[in-house]
């Protein structure tokens, strides 16, 4: 519609102007002695419009010859950037399906515009380290610190790659320290940290890092548990060469870990290597009372006082209270037979030691029941019971010399 209206307005204004021109009886005299040129109006009026036609036609093309320099490398830019786009798209698609060879070609491709340089090296470097390749991972790597807008993005790379890497584990810190001098807070960088300091070793900050996820519900109870158990089972030792460190250590392990069948057993052992049964002592039994364990029980059985002890007697008695809980607990009935030996209550030693063979499922439970039998019937003067059980052991520690 609107294209009829323009062509009908054309066609108007073509009729009005021949119109005007047949009654137009205006002459343009042009005279520069000796010459002299004689125009009608509507001649000159149309020879004054076709030299602006030419004049603007001129002008033009010499605007656009001058531009073309600009337009061409404009044109080249947009095509470079179209190509570099292009590549970046492949790479990360390429990097997806596992084709990491292919993803560090387009990479390369891609980061020839410096504007997708930086995300083309976290690419490349990525898929370098998954071609175990980590000269090139840390050329791109070193690449991409050109960019400063992607410094997080980068950091996070290095701190995960470098993580992967038993060798880079110092480097890998170095990038987390940077990262955390940030104010780096955010959930994968805890988890990314908590890695590569648990396999530096790095226990207090592995405990710290714990305790920042847990407070997020951002650890699996079970793997928060162990990665605790881990750090004090090498703290507590660590700490064990005088009472005074290992006291200040324990005093500062909370509660619910020190109740832990892992850490109470490592304690256990650590205050029993300085002479502290006592205090090995109640360990495990703080830590039997909230939660039963058989490695509890084992280091209970080790942590036993001197013979005629105050404490040796009060071992045997939660013995006996744990007892009428679980009586059919074999590890705990050769507990208190192994008390109750030490103590020299040669009866209720040899009744729990016998109750632990008839309940006993493991080989390890069975042969200490016949060995600490054997020493009991040793100390009653009984050495024909004494090899029998002796014996016993024997078989249990080498089934095969029951085929004898």
């Amino acid at each position: 519609m609107r294209f009829f209206l323009w062509l009908f307005s054309l066609f108007a204004a073509a009729i009005g102007l021949a119109v005007l021109a047949r009654f137009n009886p205006g002459n343009v005299v042009l005279f520069y002695p000796p010459f002299r040129v004689d125009l009608s109006l509507n001649f000159f009026i149309i020879l004054l419009v076709a030299l602006f036609l030419v004049l603007y036609a001129i002008v033009n093309t010499l605007r656009a010859t001058l531009q073309m320099p600009a337009r061409v490398e404009q044109y080249r830019a947009a095509k470079q950037q179209r190509d570099s786009n292009r590549a970046l798209h492949e790479a990360l698609k390429a990097f997806l399906e596992g084709r990491f060879g292919q993803a560090e070609k387009s990479s390369n491709r891609a980061a020839q515009l410096p504007a997708n340089a930086g995300l083309a090296s976290l690419i490349g470097a990525r898929a370098a380290h998954r071609l175990l390749q980590p000269a090139r991972r840390d050329a791109w790597l070193q690449q991409a610190e050109q960019d400063h807008g992607l410094r997080t993005a980068r950091l996070m790379t290095t701190i995960e790659l470098l993580g992967d890497d038993n060798k880079e584990g110092d480097a890998a810190l170095v990038a987390w320290q940077e990262l955390n001098a940030s104010g780096i807070r955010h959930l994968h960088a805890l988890r990314l940290a908590l890695r590569i300091n648990q396999n530096a070793r790095n226990w207090q900050e592995v405990l710290r890092l714990v305790r920042l996820l847990d407070k997020r519900s951002a650890l699996h109870p079970t793997l928060s548990r162990r990665l605790r158990d881990l750090a004090y089972e090498d703290l507590l030792p660590a700490a064990g060469h005088d009472v005074q460190t290992l006291k200040a250590l324990w005093s500062t392990i909370p509660t619910v870990d020190r109740v832990s069948p892992a850490v109470a057993v490592c304690a256990a052992q650590t205050f029993m290597a300085l002479g502290q049964q006592q205090e090995a002592a109640a360990i495990c039994e703080k830590a039997l009372t909230t939660q039963w364990d058989a490695s509890l029980l084992r280091a209970y059985r080790n942590c036993a006082a001197s013979e005629g002890s105050a404490t040796l007697l009060a071992q045997v008695e939660y013995g006996e209270n744990w007892m009428k809980e679980r009586p059919n607990d074999a590890e705990l009935a050769l507990t208190l037979g192994v008390l109750c030996l030490k103590q020299k209550l040669w009866g209720k030693a040899q009744r729990y030691l016998e109750q632990a063979l008839t309940d006993a499922s493991e080989r390890s439970t069975v042969q200490q029941a016949h060995l600490q039998l054997a020493q009991l019937h040793e100390a009653l003067d009984q050495p024909e019971q004494a090899a029998s059980h002796y014996r016993q052991c024997a078989i249990t520690t080498l089934p095969r010399l029951s085929k004898i």
